[in-house]
């Protein structure tokens, strides 16, 4: 019994990276499932078996990518002088990874336009709790004002997601992508108390 969840779990990590590769390459809709199975030999029941369909190993695939975009926004803040500047930087290092050609492929323009509302994702709500702690924290220790926490952090979650979104589909992500993180900044500073 062991060996036969260590070879389905062997099989999952196989699918997944495959399909991580030929999303990134072709899109979702553009890749081919018999494709990328017999890449890895392994055959479409074992996809099927393991994720369903096409759609839920997207879904698999964008949770892993969405939590190491969850990790490199953590490493950005890790260096802040203040919790604040922590929430700051981690929002804007996450418009910033719209630049990225796999992020922005796989999680801002396939993952909606395949997996629907990004705010019923799993990876997504786990990182809009660690965003409520952070918001928690921070009205606790007077620094923003008093906000219903889920609210704050929805919108805040929200508009960070919105302007990656945002700079991936622009003509040229570049030149968005500082406007982006100014008004991102802008809108989170009006969460501040005033001293």
């Amino acid at each position: 019994m062991r060996r036969r969840v260590e070879t389905m779990q062997e099989n999952r990590t196989k699918l997944i990276s495959a399909a991580r590769k030929a999303f990134a390459a072709s899109g979702f809709a553009g890749a081919s499932m018999d494709h990328l199975t017999a890449e890895v030999g392994l055959t479409r029941g074992a996809l099927y078996h393991s994720f369903g369909d096409k759609t839920g190993l997207l879904a698999a695939v964008v949770a892993q990518i969405d939590s190491e975009m969850a990790e490199r926004a953590r490493r950005a803040g890790s260096s802040a002088a203040t919790d604040w500047q922590r929430l700051i930087a981690e929002g804007e290092a996450y418009i910033e990874m719209a630049l990225d050609p796999e992020v922005r492929r796989i999680v801002l323009l396939d993952g909606p336009a395949f997996l629907g509302d990004p705010a019923t994702w799993p990876s997504q709500n786990a990182c809009l709790e660690v965003t409520k702690q952070a918001i928690a924290k921070l009205i606790a220790d007077e620094v923003m004002q008093l906000v219903d926490v889920e609210a704050a952090s929805r919108l805040l979650s929200g508009a960070a997601f919105n302007a990656a979104l945002w700079v991936s589909a622009s003509e040229d992500p570049e030149e968005a992508l500082p406007q982006a993180i100014a008004a991102f900044r802008l809108m989170a500073e009006g969460y501040l108390k005033v001293r």
